[in-house]
């Protein structure tokens, strides 16, 4: 059987997981992914033939994958969080067209970092959000600024992917200098690192010192919209149910 399992792996380990994802890993004969991802799954590469790579090789890992399904094998690309968002299921679609189409896709969701960070935080996106990626490697800086500018003006809570790196440290602080244009500084935010691994860490706080943090590319940054507020520590961001009562 020619198949391509694109699995969103979630966060962390295996409670971080879906049981559809740990099935679509279990059929699996070849295991595919950033180095990072693969050791998160290692308890399901006992057996199985085991392909990683490092960053910025995602097209050559996603061709590998094709490759070995191409041969007969049953094979899963494994993805943080969701397959769909940021992840790898849109590259292997398009790699899809110069392959056999014989090969079957099958496209396995995950818990993206918007959602298992908004849970550690409280409940930050309980109205409507946007998700942006402040990373320039794929997208042009001039096109975040734009997304960032429309997104704030429009008063959505924001999640921020990708916030800083060593070579994009002051990012985040750009960020905050849009968004600070159209939301005020005591705007309620947040930030988790390392969600659903060991050394996760979070921190509530206003947008006028989040736009100082140092963080990474393995913490995500949650920004609320005019109404979000802090509840017993928590970060909470009213859908209006209370318009009812």
């Amino acid at each position: 059987m020619k198949k391509i399992y694109v699995v969103g792996i979630g966060s962390g380990g295996k409670e971080n997981m879906t049981f559809e994802a740990a099935e679509a890993l279990n059929k699996s004969h070849v295991i595919c992914g950033y180095t990072v991802y693969v050791d998160l799954v290692k308890d399901f590469t006992n057996g199985k033939e085991v392909i990683s790579t490092g960053m910025t090789k995602e097209i050559d890992r996603c061709k590998m994958a094709l490759e070995e399904a191409a041969k007969g094998k049953t094979v899963a690309v494994c993805c943080s969080g969701d397959s769909g968002v940021y992840g790898m299921a849109g590259l292997i679609y398009q790699l899809w067209e110069n392959y056999d189409e014989d090969i079957e896709i099958e496209v396995v969701s995950g818990v993206t970092a918007a959602l298992s960070g908004s849970a550690v935080l409280g409940a930050p996106l309980t109205h409507d959000f946007a998700v942006i990626s402040l990373s320039d490697i794929l997208t042009d800086w001039e096109v975040i600024e734009k997304r960032l500018y429309f997104a704030s003006q429009a008063d959505f809570s924001i999640v921020l992917y990708n916030p800083s790196s060593k070579k994009r440290a002051d990012y985040l602080e750009k960020a905050c200098d849009i968004m600070l244009k159209f939301k005020s500084p005591e705007t309620v935010c947040g930030y988790v690192r390392n969600i659903g691994r060991d050394g996760e860490e979070y921190e509530v706080m206003t947008l006028r010192k989040m736009r100082n943090q140092k963080l990474d590319m393995f913490s995500t940054v949650f920004i609320g919209n005019s109404q979000t507020k802090v509840i017993r520590g928590k970060m909470v961001t009213p859908r209006g149910y209370e318009k009812r009562l």
